[in-house]
């Protein structure tokens, strides 16, 4: 197999957008030893060194996100919902789920919404040694690059289960990657076996609502049956987001910033 491009030879850098007004510059700073991202791109050199959990700005904007790590239901509601408010998201996948599932990641990326890494089999990276985390950042990137990523790939990392902290996040950052987590959960990959209902997604997500809000939902069920709770919340928040005067953004956008933004 062709030796793979670094993460960060993607053209990402270049995407268009307007430059989102009120964002003022993140305090983090880039990784020591100079490992990590293209040197000259300090828009994502400036989200080293935090969990990015809140876009810092004045204005009413809203990042929506989902992570994939099980299955694809629920996928075709979500994009369908996304598409027609036009609404950007961004998909935080697994390594094992882009094997799996090939097509759904080509689709997301046909649909226009960036994608992130999620891991290659969402371990709780706190319990691995740093070999172990550094493989499972890396066999991710590859995974989604042969599933048909593209340019729709972000430098932008999650933790499974959002274990993070701040040897952990040096540790992406060297590796290229700024840690990107979420203002509030909707909780809805509980399920309903968790005590969880589409009311409770959809309230949980709009009592947290501020701006540079990061909204984290899901796709698919822990147990591959049963209804798809964030599915089914979706639009209900996107409408509740809209009438309160939000917008919804590309977290692509921020790389545009030579300053940084989150």
């Amino acid at each position: 197999m062709a030796r793979r491009r670094s993460v960060l030879g993607t053209g990402l850098f270049g995407l268009a957008g307007a430059v989102l007004p009120g964002l003022t510059a993140g305090s983090a700073q880039a990784a020591p030893g100079g490992r990590a991202a293209v040197p000259d791109d300090s828009g994502l050199r400036a989200l080293f060194g935090s969990e990015n959990r809140v876009m810092r700005t004045r204005e009413r904007v809203m990042a929506v996100t989902f992570n994939a790590a099980w299955d694809v239901g629920g996928l075709d509601s979500v994009l369908g919902e996304l598409a027609r408010r036009q609404a950007p998201a961004t998909f935080f996948l697994t390594g094992d789920f882009a094997d799996r599932k090939p097509e759904a990641v080509r689709r997301i990326v046909r649909e226009g919404h960036g994608l992130g890494n999620h891991s290659y089999s969402h371990p709780r990276f706190r319990e691995v040694t740093a070999e172990v985390r550094a493989r499972q950042v890396r066999a991710a990137d590859v995974a989604l690059r042969m599933a048909g990523a593209g340019s729709a790939l972000t430098p932008f990392f999650r933790f499974p289960y959002s274990a993070t902290g701040p040897a952990l996040i040096r540790e992406v950052n060297a590796l290229g990657f700024a840690d990107i987590e979420f203002t509030a959960d909707t909780n809805g990959w509980k399920g309903a076996e968790g005590g969880m209902t589409v009311d409770l997604a959809v309230g949980r997500a709009l009592e947290a609502l501020r701006p540079g809000m990061i909204l984290q939902m899901h796709v698919g069920t822990r147990t591959g049956s049963g209804a798809v709770l964030d599915a089914l919340a979706l639009p209900r928040i996107l409408d509740a987001v809209v009438a309160r005067g939000y917008r919804f953004i590309d977290l692509r956008m921020l790389l545009t910033r030579s300053e940084g933004a989150l």
